[in-house]
Order: C-alpha cells, then sequence, then structure tokens
C-alpha cells in the first residue's frame, strides 16, 4: 500500500514541481484515500484521484493599477477551478504577497473536499492575487479591485464560479469587485458571497468560518460526555475567523487566553472577556494596529514578539491564522500541557508532523477541510437566499450552520470510527472523496 501511495505522489510530483503546499495537502488526502479507493472496487482502476489532483482551469493575469502618487503598480491575478462535479465552483479570494500558484492550488485541492463535506451543491475553486491591502489607502484597494475584476469577471458567473473572501479580502474588498462586477455586466446577481446585508449578504457570514470551527469542537467533545463549558482556549491570529471563535467561545463559557498577529501572541491570564474582544476587533478591523496594543489597555497581560502561541497551557487549540503555523514541536508542547483538543480554523495550519503527534496522543483533531467549512456553508446559504431573492433571519442561519457542522461531524465519525477513537482527518478526506468521486463517475470521463 505504502508503494501504491508514493507511486502516486511521484506521479502527481511529476506534473507539479516547486509547488511543496499543493503536494502536502495531496498527500494527506492520498495517504487516507488511496486505500480506501483499493478496497472498493466501483472506485478502483478509474484514475479518479489523479483526475481530482488535476485543475479543470487556471487562469493567470496581470493586474495593472495606479496608486496614490500616480505611479502604475502591476500585480498578478489568479483563479484556480478545481473541481465542478457537484457544483459551480465555489472558494475565496486570497490578497496577500505569499500568493502563488501552490498555495492557490492547495487551497483549492482542499476546498473540493470541504465543500462536499457541507452537503451543498458546490465544486472547488480559490484565486487571489500578490497585492496586500496592508497599508494601502481605500482608493488603492479600489483601483486594484477593478482592475482585478476588469479580468476575473470573464471567467466567473452565479452559476458558473462563486468566488468569496479569504485573507486580505473583507467586506471592503467583496464590495469594490462586486461592484465593477455589476458595472461590466449590468445585472446584479449572487456572484460573490461575503456581501453587505443590505446588497445581497446573509447574517452570520462574517461569523461563520470562526464560529464553526467551534461548534466543530464542541461536537468532537460531546463524544467524550464534555464541552467547551470552563475548558481553557489558545487561539492563533486575530483577524475575522480568530475573532469570531474567540467570541462563540466566551458564549459557550470557555476562557480564552490568546490572540496573535504575525508580530507575535498576546497571553491574558485573566482570559479575554466581551468587553476585550470588542477592544480587539476595533483594533484591528478599524485602526488596523498590531496585537502588541493589547497590553497597553490590559498591563495585566503579556506580548511575546515574534512567537506563537502553541506554549501556553489549554484544554483546546484552535489555529485560526495561516497554513504550516503549528509545527511538530508544537504539538508536543500541546500535548505536554494537556490539550485535549484540536479544531482547524485554518487551511492546513498544522505541519503533518504535527499531525501524527495529535494522533499518537489521540487527541481530537479536525483537519481545517471539516471544521472550518462553515464559512463556505454559510457563503452556499447566501446563494440559496440570493437565488430565493430572500433574506433569512440570524437565528435561521445560525441554526442551519450548527445542524450543517453536526453533520460534517457525523459524516467524519462514519468514515473515521477506529475503536474507541474516531481519526477525523481520515474521515473528511474519505466522506468528500466519496460524494465527489460518486458524481464524477456518474457524469463520465471529462
Amino acid at each position: 500500500m505504502k508503494q501504491i501511495i508514493e507511486q502516486f505522489i511521484a506521479d502527481v510530483e511529476k506534473r507539479n514541481q516547486h509547488e511543496p503546499e499543493f503536494m502536502q495537502a495531496v498527500r494527506e488526502v492520498a495517504e487516507n484515500v488511496i486505500p480506501y479507493i483499493v478496497q472498493h472496487d466501483i472506485y478502483h482502476g478509474k484514475n479518479i484521484l489523479m483526475r481530482m489532483a488535476e485543475p479543470e482551469r487556471v487562469v493567470s493575469f496581470r493586474v495593472p493599477w495606479i496608486d496614490d502618487t500616480g505611479e502604475i503598480r502591476v500585480n498578478r491575478g489568479f483563479r484556480i477551478e478545481m473541481n465542478s462535479a457537484i457544483g459551480p465552483y465555489k472558494g475565496g479570494l486570497r490578497f496577500h504577497q505569499s500568493v502563488n500558484l501552490s498555495i492557490l492550488k492547495f487551497l483549492a485541492f482542499e476546498q473540493v473536499f470541504k465543500n462536499a463535506l457541507t452537503t451543498l451543491p458546490m465544486g472547488g475553486g480559490k484565486g487571489g492575487a500578490d497585492f496586500d491591502p496592508k497599508g494601502k489607502s481605500d482608493g488603492e484597494v479600489m483601483r486594484f479591485c477593478q482592475s482585478f475584476m476588469t479580468e476575473l469577471f470573464r471567467h466567473i458567473g452565479p452559476n458558473r464560479d462563486i468566488p468569496a473572501g479569504d485573507i486580505g479580502v473583507g467586506g471592503r474588498e467583496i464590495g469594490y469587485m462586486f461592484g465593477q462586477y455589476k458595472r461590466l455586466k449590468n445585472e446584479f446577481t449572487g456572484v460573490l458571497t461575503g456581501k453587505g446585508i443590505s446588497w445581497g449578504g446573509s447574517m452570520i457570514r462574517p461569523e461563520a468560518t470562526g464560529y464553526g470551527a467551534v461548534y466543530f469542537a464542541e461536537n468532537m467533545l460531546s463524544t467524550k460526555s464534555d464541552g467547551l463549558q470552563g475548558k481553557s482556549v489558545v487561539i492563533s491570529g486575530s483577524g475575522n475567523v480568530a475573532q469570531y471563535a474567540a467570541e462563540k467561545c466566551i458564549q459557550l463559557g470557555a476562557k480564552v487566553l490568546t490572540l496573535s498577529d504575525s508580530s507575535g501572541y498576546v497571553m491574558d491570564p485573566d482570559g479575554i472577556d466581551a468587553d476585550k474582544l470588542a477592544f480587539v476587533i476595533d483594533l484591528k478591523n478599524n485602526k488596523r494596529e498590531r496585537i502588541s496594543k493589547y497590553v497597553d489597555a490590559y498591563p495585566r497581560a503579556r506580548f511575546h514578539a515574534g512567537e506563537r502561541p502553541w506554549a501556553v497551557p489549554c484544554d483546546v487549540a484552535l489555529p485560526c491564522a495561516t497554513q504550516n503555523e503549528l509545527d511538530e514541536n508544537d504539538a508536543k508542547q500541546l500535548a505536554v500541557n494537556g490539550c485535549i483538543c484540536v479544531s482547524e480554523g485554518a487551511n492546513m495550519p498544522s505541519t503533518p508532523q504535527a499531525i501524527k503527534v495529535f494522533h499518537a496522543n489521540k487527541m481530537l483533531y479536525a483537519p481545517g477541510k471539516a471544521s472550518n467549512a462553515g464559512g463556505v456553508a454559510v457563503s452556499g446559504l447566501e446563494m440559496a437566499q440570493n437565488s430565493l431573492r430572500y433574506s433569512w433571519t440570524r437565528e435561521e442561519v445560525d441554526e442551519r450552520l450548527q445542524a450543517i457542522m453536526s453533520d460534517i461531524h457525523n459524516s467524519c465519525v462514519a468514515y473515521g470510527q477506529n475503536g474507541d477513537h474516531v481519526n477525523y482527518e481520515k474521515g473528511a478526506n474519505i466522506a468528500g472523496f466519496v460524494k465527489v468521486a460518486d458524481a464524477m463517475l456518474a457524469q463520465g470521463v471529462v
């Protein structure tokens, strides 16, 4: 079996050299899914996983724009349309200087499985640009977004490809891109999700990824007749996902100890309560300051420059920042300090070596394709509301989100149960694969 897996990895790598993030994502899926394929004749010999690992379409384009000094700047834009077997392409746009083909292909590949797990009719895609909105004026961000959409609009549509936000793409950026799409197409459609409430957005959409990761953690703990009430929680990141993960943890009675950004992390021994979180949200969303400013307002907290929060003793860890932020040593530290549950709010934040440590210690570990699917789930609900020309209440959307996260958890358990332990990584990969593979088989070699 090991030889079959390694041969598959080698074949994919030949076509995707110098793409480490993408190959990491492919390997994780292959190690769980290939043994399942070999055991089930319906999939064996159909090369389905190889077809899944090859994007249906990759679009790369130039994005010229003019900064506030009048200088012409040039960035590179992408859209990866990975798989449309179960629905139109769906996945975020990331604006960050680290964006390249490898990162976007890994995100698009993960998105295929994540979207399948939601049970909603959405294929997988991802896109973005090597543009950093930080430090840019609203006018510069608007001109970039308009230039970006002037090319992207040719490749997307409400029944073809529906982008959303991701790192560096929030409500402001979605608004500018939606306005340009509307101008170019002369139509008002649900082509982007994450829109403002007054122009087609959904309640709970900003909160959905963070809330979903916490709901998934609560579901995992419930298998041990436990819950988040009274638990200490360590969270990385301080952006959208981390903020709302912290909010939901507080609501469920947990004590949030940390938040972080690229400069380091803050640890508050008294816990980050609702008022302190409101300060962080204003600090990051409105003032666009570093997390270190937290200690100016709350001097009992400590800022740890250039460090990650995983050495802080906790019961639950929620990595909500970026890929590969939690390595083997971090995982060992979490295990030694008594952490019992890890629910990923970011995409692939744990390295393969860290995941092995989680499994070895029988920790409750949820991969991002399962635990952070809440964001795309509510994006799917936003698409449904746009099609209906109707808006559901906050309570209705939150109820649907909780039901979807519970269904994803149950699917992971169904395919990942191993005695008294659930391998959520294996369960998520196989459950997602089965849904997409069945649709691909039904549709022929296309």
